[in-house]
């Protein structure tokens, strides 16, 4: 029973992890390298994320710079941004490129707050299913007869606890975005 609720445990986690690396993706009118994470260039043919080809730095608050190491995969660079769903331009020099983050609107900042809820909402689903599937598992072990029944509703509830506590940190990180997100 402990191995099903290290794995429990431990996919609960794994379901924080992706919403937190989510979060980092959503920008909020300031320049942050992790929107760049999930952008890939094609690379002499191969799919290369753009923190492996260049350096990211941030310059001033709005204002990404990215600085390939071989300089004939800039214009690569660019055209991978380009066709991303970042929205944003970039300013080639031939050597850099800067991305700079125009001022969000007010309209802009509350959809963004929406998305933020969604993913939250929908890590939780992830949380619960993950639930449904460590109790299945618990049932059909006393259903094997393998534990017995104060067994099975004891490990019910230490999972059932683990879920509200996993569900709990998934609000507390969506409310800190969406307050991040609604700072002018």
């Amino acid at each position: 029973m402990e191995q099903i609720f290290s794995k429990t445990q431990e996919n609960m986690n794994k379901s924080l992890d992706v919403l937190s690396s989510d979060y980092l993706a959503i920008r909020a009118g300031r320049a942050n390298p992790a929107v760049l994470d999930k952008i890939m260039v094609d690379y002499y043919g191969t799919p290369t994320p753009i923190n492996q080809l260049a350096a990211v730095s941030v310059s001033e608050a709005r204002v990404l710079v990215i600085q390939p190491w071989d300089a004939s995969a800039v214009k690569e660079v660019e055209k991978a941004i380009q066709t991303s769903s970042l929205g944003i331009n970039p300013q080639s020099d031939g050597k850099i490129i800067r991305l700079i983050f125009p001022q969000i609107t007010e309209d802009h900042r509350r959809n963004l707050v929406k998305d933020i809820a969604k993913m939250s909402e929908e890590t939780k689903i992830a949380i619960r299913s993950i639930r449904r599937d460590s109790i299945d598992k618990i049932k059909k072990m006393k259903k094997d007869s393998k534990i017995t029944e104060d067994d099975m509703k004891q490990a019910e509830k230490h999972i059932q606890d683990l879920t509200d506590k996993f569900c709990k940190k998934a609000d507390e990180m969506s409310v800190k975005k969406q307050k991040e997100i609604m700072e002018i």
